[in-house]
């Protein structure tokens, strides 16, 4: 701002504005507040430039892209984008056409109902406050729904695709971190023991034939919600299409269910998110505590365009706090890019996170090649967050979100970083991965991977 007033001063105008930053949470609360002390001290708002830096690469980078980027252009902000990953650049531009394509006109031609009283701040993160039911609410953190609605037969080797490993000699599951909360499976039954607390979602008329309700789940559609009265005691689901008629009277009835939980989602094509925004909205305006998962179903085909539908209308969502749980109706195939999300909006933290920046010519390594090494001995330490950075240049402050950093300083050379604060410097790079386990060691930030 200060920075626009002298150049204001000076009536010099050709100006584009970015505030990057590899936390998506950041970056979007940044844009926001920039945005609005434009509008309210200069009437105008300049152009801005998208991006979340150094967002890795892989899934995990274009998730983060997609979210950051994505939140704001879902509410108008942005005019020109970068996404950067670390790949060969070329396979940044395919990204940024996913995300783009996404909003061909500011006209979407479905009005939203205006909203007359925002009730949190979209400059800080605060997650609405909600009712908990059974592990889905409150505290706990957002739960993932796995999708098996097209399978007509499970089996347990089925659930590997979703974090769980049996082992048959064992009688014993294993649980990853990444191991779904639940699963849909629609009309199918499961003839085996579920492994942990993983319990089974079904249609309404197979849950009343299946007889056990420990195992099984109900989910209503919002029809048969409004005509019938949920058994007392348990819980159950309510598919609530955000731009349904009926919307408004099923969010009345949930006021006096307390075992109630809404998997919201909108019909509205171009304008799903603002939708499920609004009736969230519209929840807490009227105080209806009863926790919300986030279902999303994506017509995209491509795998890239799957990724960037998901993270955009569901990750702008978790952003502002707005999400108990997570539902990618996709098949139990997008388990991990459920997770992805979570991890990238910081809302649950089920893996480690790399902060690596793209390829340039200050570059002093092979990134692509480092940060594989890097991941292949890290990958198992869970809420650690791990920079790899190119160059001195970038290094200190884009990495300001690390725990850890691992920073080119010279031909051959790495410094090493805890926080924003040089620990070893000049360590030849043969032993530089070795010198970073040795300092996750130091810092108690290591554990021996377990199989």
């Amino acid at each position: 701002m200060e920075f626009l007033r002298v150049a204001r001063d000076e009536s010099y105008h050709n100006i584009v504005l970015s505030m990057k930053s590899s936390n998506p949470q950041v970056m979007v609360q940044a844009y926001r507040l920039l945005a609005q002390n434009m509008k309210e001290e200069f009437g105008v708002i300049y152009p801005l430039h998208l991006g979340v830096t150094e967002a890795g690469d892989g899934e995990d980078g274009r998730i983060k892209s997609a979210i950051g980027i994505g939140t704001l252009l879902e509410d108008g902000i942005g005019d020109t984008i970068r996404v950067s990953l670390t790949e060969d650049p070329e396979f940044e531009i395919p990204v940024c056409k996913e995300l783009v394509r996404r909003y061909p006109s500011w006209e979407r031609g479905v009005a939203i109902p205006a909203v007359d009283k925002i009730p949190y701040s979209p400059f800080e993160y605060r997650r609405r406050s909600t009712r908990a039911i059974s592990n889905i609410g409150d505290q706990h953190v957002p739960v993932v729904v796995a999708d098996f609605r097209d399978s007509p037969t499970i089996a347990r080797e089925d659930l590997q695709a979703i974090g769980y490993f049996y082992d048959p000699g064992l009688d014993k599951w294993n649980i990853g971190d990444a191991a779904a909360d639940y699963m849909y499976s629609r009309h199918t039954l499961v003839d085996f023991d579920l492994p942990g607390t993983l319990k089974v979602i079904l249609d309404l008329t197979t849950w009343q034939k299946a007889g056990d309700t420990q195992k099984y789940l109900p989910l209503y559609t919002a029809e048969e919600y409004l005509a019938k009265q949920p058994p007392a005691g348990i819980a159950h689901f309510v598919s609530l299409d955000a731009a349904s008629p009926v919307a408004e009277n099923v969010l009345q009835k949930l006021r006096t269910d307390e075992q109630a939980i809404v998997c919201l989602w909108s019909s509205l094509a171009s304008s799903a998110m603002m939708s499920v925004r609004s009736r969230i909205i519209a929840m807490m305006n009227q105080g209806i505590p009863n926790p919300v998962i986030l279902t999303v179903e994506s017509p995209e085909r491509t795998i890239d365009g799957q990724l960037i539908h998901f993270s955009a209308e569901a990750g702008a969502l978790f952003l502002d706090g707005m999400g108990d749980g997570i539902w990618l109706m996709s098949g139990p195939g997008v388990n991990k890019s459920s997770f992805s999300i979570l991890q990238a909006t910081r809302t649950r933290i089920s893996k480690t996170e790399y902060i690596s920046c793209p390829s340039c010519g200050r570059t002093l390594f092979d990134l692509q090649e480092t940060t594989a090494k890097i991941r292949a001995v890290t990958h198992h330490l869970k809420g650690v967050k791990i920079a790899i950075m190119g160059c001195i240049v970038n290094g200190p402050g884009e990495m300001a979100d690390a725990d850890f950093g691992y920073v080119g300083s010279g031909p051959g050379k790495i410094t090493l970083y805890k926080g924003k604060e040089i620990v070893k410097r000049g360590v030849d790079s043969s032993i530089a991965l070795e010198e970073l386990v040795n300092l996750l060691k130091e810092n108690e930030a290591w554990v021996d991977e377990s199989y």
